[in-house]
């Protein structure tokens, strides 16, 4: 039987970071083969100035691929000729999960950000490393977050959860690296993701200005595309207030160093995004 490839799914976030950090320093294994990080070309700078400096850190190779710019690629309206609501229906892909209000009922855009600019993406780079091998991947869930556990809808890929096999919560991963000497890993999601917290957002603001004002700036973009699309009714706004992101009054929440970004996962992640 061929010994399967292991490849950890490299989100670049607390928990991601830690787990290729433990690999590293060979407290879990077996090595990894490569990890991949699936650029959305939306995230924060610190989040690319973080990759750049863990990259250094592996042993092993760290294969960055992307399918574009999630940010531009999510307001082209396309046409359809034979959509489900007949010819020149005008619709929009790789969405985020905004959320939507008509001025009486509430709702949440559908997702689709995430199998297209990360799972999708990610497998296609492991059917490039694993020539026919059967693959491991490592996903960066913690104890706290593990209902976000799923299978592996591709045959030739086993989902494993290094992290849970040993008991560690994100806060026990923060204090692993901070024991390490390591420093402390932002936190990973493009910078207009709807699940931020307030925490993160108030961050954004104050820390990444540029990533905040990019973010401001897409909520305006999304509302105006959003308006050509075919049946689409309500306003998709980046905050739960259904308020203008730069006009929204952020109310902190204490203890935010050891809770992750609120990103509602549920069954809504597959452990691609955030960690």
């Amino acid at each position: 039987m061929t010994e399967p490839i292991h490849i950890i799914s490299l989100g670049a976030g607390v928990q991601s970071s830690c787990m290729a950090l433990m690999a590293a320093k060979g407290e879990i294994g077996p090595m990894p083969t490569a990890a991949i990080f699936a650029d959305t070309q939306a995230e924060p700078k610190s989040v690319y100035d973080w990759l750049e400096w863990l990259t250094k850190q592996l042993p092993f190779p760290v294969h960055r691929v992307s399918f574009g710019n999630l940010l531009e690629k999510s307001l082209i309206v396309r046409t359809s000729k034979n959509g489900k609501n007949g010819k020149n229906t005008k619709y929009t892909q790789h969405s985020p999960p905004a959320f939507i209000f008509d001025g009486k009922k509430a709702g949440i855009l559908m997702r689709q950000c995430t199998v297209d600019s990360k799972i999708t993406i990610i497998h296609r780079e492991i059917n490039k490393i694993r020539q026919k091998r059967p693959v491991v991947q490592w996903i960066g869930i913690s104890l706290d977050e593990a209902h976000r556990m799923k299978p592996s809808r591709k045959k030739h890929v086993k989902n494993v959860f290094p992290l849970i096999d040993h008991g560690m919560t994100r806060k026990d991963c923060l204090r692993w690296m901070e024991v390490g000497q390591f420093p402390e890993p932002p936190r990973s999601a493009c910078s207009f993701c709807p699940y931020h917290d307030d925490n993160e957002w108030i961050r954004l603001r104050d820390k990444e200005p540029e990533a905040f004002a990019q973010a401001v700036d897409y909520e305006r973009r999304l509302q105006s595309t959003m308006k050509q699309v075919t049946n689409f009714r309500g306003t998709p706004w980046l905050h739960h207030s259904h308020q203008p992101l730069g006009s929204v009054v952020f109310v902190p929440t204490s203890g935010k160093r050891d809770i992750q970004i609120n990103m509602n996962f549920g069954n809504e992640c597959e452990g691609m995004c955030g960690v």
